[in-house]
């Protein structure tokens, strides 16, 4: 296949086709992303102690907001490439490209250098009490992760700039690699050599340096559509601003992320002995609650593939202004990812107990109890999060950005801050967990609405054309 049928293919083949062959291998990387993510913790929570997830999921709102970048430049630049493709202007996209890689390179530089710098009060910050146990297994967690900060930017965002250009299976074998090494690794540093927290941090580093060696060999080199070049680098403002701007409504979906995770740590850290009745309470609610949080993303993350997987594919199409082939890719894309969120709506409802026993195989009383609560509780409308997921990302490629800014912010910022502010004050921990299926609802029947109106004047502008 040419360069430009491998790009030229998304305007032409059956749409159901596209899906699985740019879906498959997103959501196969994403659900491998996410399952050695789940590995880390496992092995952590069997080879280290039960707090020390607690360590891990007080940097995870750290690790969140360095997402939030990489989403930025990294999904904002691949909806560039793909939009520019489908309108034939591959020039403008080879230079969305070459500056992604810079952009990513140098925030994430720039998040090393200044966290590295202030991590101490940073991580005093986090939402744990003074004394816990959880703040010295974070410090001694993170400090590695930050040291391969640039690896991951690099090897996430330019995995979304080869997937958009059309070639899928280069992105997953990237993933792959970075996903499967961890898992080798993580047991031979945690178990065999005994390196605790320490061991799992730079399991990570190493397979995203690994990662990232394998996106920058297949985007400077000759079979991509459009490659990294320092000599076809054309600085340009407004080639950032849109990069930012296409890239802006994941940006702040997982800023707010970020700000939740750290608002719900704070509020476990100050409610969880007295909701727990334990003097550690704390502790064991955070725990709980890095338990629940790596449950949702490992049942998220595919939904998020498939959003991946359907970004060039909508792009393409309607930069190409073939209308009728967006809806359609929408539509599907909302019923796979509705099957995949049920199926992780009937795993936390039905199976809670046996979730914990995977990451703590002997845990206390209390951290069982709290954690099976919580994993129901949070897990009420989780059937329908993968509705709101596509449906956010469709507002970025009809040119409705605000929207989409709007819609992702719901959920995380405008519903699920207050409810978490407002149920924690009555019902201490228990509220705060309460707070997600408030928001998920909330949220829900907003993208509802919104969608409704915008799949009509798709509709119209199908008909039209």
């Amino acid at each position: 296949m040419s360069k430009n049928d491998a790009a030229e293919r998304l305007g032409v083949q059956p749409v159901g086709r596209l899906l699985l062959k740019f879906s498959i291998p997103a959501v196969a990387g994403m659900l491998l992303n996410a399952l050695y993510n789940v590995v880390d913790r496992a092995f952590v929570g069997q080879g280290v102690d039960e707090l020390a997830l607690g360590g891990l999921s007080l940097a995870l709102p750290l690790q969140t907001l360095s997402m939030a970048f990489a989403m930025l430049f990294g999904i904002g630049a691949a909806s560039m490439i793909s939009i520019r493709l489908g309108q034939g202007r591959r020039e403008e996209a080879e230079n969305a490209l070459n500056h992604c890689l810079w952009l990513l390179a140098l925030a994430g530089a720039a998040i090393m250098a200044l966290e590295l710098a202030f991590l101490e009060p940073i991580l005093a910050r986090l939402g744990a009490q003074e004394g816990s146990a959880s703040i010295g297994y974070a410090r001694s967690y993170y400090r590695i992760i930050l040291v391969g900060h640039v690896f991951f930017m690099v090897s996430f965002g330019l995995s979304h700039c080869t997937r958009a250009q059309g070639f899928p299976m280069i992105s997953m074998i990237g993933m792959i690699i970075g996903a499967g090494l961890n898992m080798i690794l993580d047991p031979i540093f945690i178990f065999a050599l005994r390196w605790g927290v320490e061991g799992a941090a730079l399991a990570t580093i190493i397979s995203q340096f690994c990662s990232a060696l394998w996106m920058l060999y297949f985007n400077t080199g000759n079979r991509g559509v459009i490659r990294l070049r320092l000599a076809s680098l054309r600085p340009s403002l407004k080639i950032v601003l849109s990069i930012m701007s296409f890239g802006s409504s994941q940006f702040l979906l997982q800023f707010a992320m970020s700000s939740v995770q750290l608002l719900l740590n704070t509020s476990m850290g100050w409610y969880g002995a007295s909701s727990l009745g334990v003097a550690n309470g704390g502790d064991i609610a955070i725990s709980g609650m890095n338990i629940v949080g790596t449950v949702s993303m490992l049942i998220l993350m595919p939904v998020f593939g498939l959003n991946q997987g359907s970004q060039p594919v909508l792009g393409f199409n309607y930069g190409a202004k073939k209308f009728a082939r967006v809806r359609k890719a929408y539509l599907l894309s909302v019923l796979a990812a509705t099957a995949i969120c049920t199926f992780g709506f009937l795993l936390a409802e039905l199976f809670p107990h046996f979730i914990v026993s995977v990451f703590v195989a002997n845990s206390s009383a209390e951290l069982a109890a709290w954690t099976e609560w919580s994993l129901r509780v949070s897990a009420i409308f989780l059937a329908l999060n993968g509705f709101q997921i596509i449906s956010t990302n469709m507002f970025v490629f009809t040119g409705r950005v605000k929207t989409s800014i709007l819609l992702s912010m719901s959920r995380q910022a405008i519903f699920l801050v207050p409810a978490i502010l407002i149920l924690s004050r009555f019902f201490g921990a228990y509220g705060a967990v309460a707070a997600i299926p408030v928001a998920d609802g909330l949220a829900l029947a907003l993208t509802s609405v919104m969608i409704f109106f915008e799949l009509k004047k798709l509709n119209v502008q199908s008909a039209a054309s």
